[in-house]
């Protein structure tokens, strides 16, 4: 599978050249406003190019199935929806519309849904019948897009976030036997390493600047949980936790459900873009948008570990549960309150910075 790897990573390179060209021609592109702080005019053709070389990949090197034409399918008209919402800013009632639609069709065509949540309360197992099942998997198809969407802020974030748990959901994967769903996990992140680069600027400088799109940010949170819900629901599967879920994609879950909270306590649309993101936060606590980056990623990539190490030891799915949940509480409490933490922080380290900053004292 080396060669899908390296056949991926280059088509993907080849195909962001090419699309990018078209994007300027037909003028799919970000242009900066209030919001956008970045420089000219940025083409919005990552998703398209990362989904184009994936499905060559796939269609290459691995078996076609009902189940892979389905994700593809479901994958393409996102990747359309998207384009069009990142050309004509289109309303969010349509996306969610269409987004409960592809929800719908992973359960009725696919067979996919969410209908066991394994032990959360201790010894008994919380089982869905079909109506709450599908409703619990529709919210959760389109709460993952959005919360992948929503961090696709700053340069490489959404990129390096989508790699952290694909990365994570490939390794558990294998872990559990199911080397099918493991190397289309990689073979995602393979098309991703590209975007990256030039995302950041990388090796060829800010000239070939690339943005996701929205039509990239949905086809990464749908790719996310597709394979969350196979790998968590299907008894012949059965490569993780329910549970285990949520630390694999913890922070983009936390940052959205944080910023709704904060936006509906504000008696503000849950969907109205702002400036509170957790990157927003740490690059006004002064921290570099690379520096920022490395934080975030880190910190889900902690997550992730916590995650995967609790599954393969047997932890307590109840346990596990609960830690999330204290660990969203105090997620929730420290940006709430980050500027008085930050502020605190300053006086404790105060002199000691001023210390090291002012070479005269040395």
């Amino acid at each position: 599978m080396n060669t899908a790897y390296v056949f991926v990573f280059i088509t993907s390179f080849i195909t962001l050249f090419i699309m990018r060209k078209i994007a300027k021609k037909i003028g799919l592109v970000d242009k900066p406003n209030a919001r956008k702080l970045h420089q000219g005019v940025v083409p919005l053709v990552g998703g398209i190019s990362v989904y184009l070389s994936l499905l060559i990949g796939l269609t290459f090197f691995l078996p076609i199935s009902l189940n892979l034409e389905l994700y593809l399918l479901c994958s393409a008209i996102l990747i359309v929806l998207g384009a069009f919402d990142d050309y004509f800013d289109i309303s969010f009632k349509i996306r969610l519309f269409v987004q409960a639609g592809i929800s719908l069709a992973m359960i009725w065509v696919g067979g996919h849904s969410l209908h066991h949540l394994g032990f959360l309360m201790g010894s008994d197992s919380i089982e869905l019948n079909e109506f709450f099942g599908s409703l619990i998997t529709i919210i959760a198809v389109i709460g993952a897009i959005n919360a992948f969407n929503m961090v696709d802020g700053i340069d490489g974030l959404l990129g390096g976030l989508a790699s952290v748990t694909f990365t994570a959901l490939g390794v558990t994967f294998y872990l559990s036997g199911n080397d099918y769903l493991g190397e289309i996990c990689l073979l995602i992140v393979a098309a991703l390493i590209p975007y990256i680069m030039l995302n950041l600027g990388f090796p060829l400088g800010r000239r070939f600047k690339i943005f996701m799109g929205d039509a990239g940010s949905m086809f990464i949170g749908f790719s996310v949980i597709w394979m969350l819900i196979r790998g968590t629901q299907e008894p012949s599967i059965d490569a993780f936790k329910p549970v285990t879920a949520l630390w694999l994609i913890a922070i983009p879950l936390m940052d959205m459900a944080t910023i709704m909270i904060r936006r509906i306590r504000k008696g503000h649309s849950p969907f109205k873009p702002d400036r509170e993101h957790l990157h927003h936060i740490c690059q006004r606590m002064g921290l570099s948008s690379l520096m920022t980056l490395f934080v975030i990623c880190l910190l889900a990539s902690i997550c992730a570990v916590v995650g995967i190490v609790a599954d393969i030891n047997g932890v307590a799915e109840s346990t596990m549960f609960i830690s999330f949940l204290v660990m969203f509480a105090v997620y929730f409490t420290a940006i709430n309150h980050i500027w008085r933490i930050t502020t605190w922080v300053n006086k404790l380290f105060g002199r000691q910075d001023a210390a090291i900053n002012n070479p005269q004292q040395h």
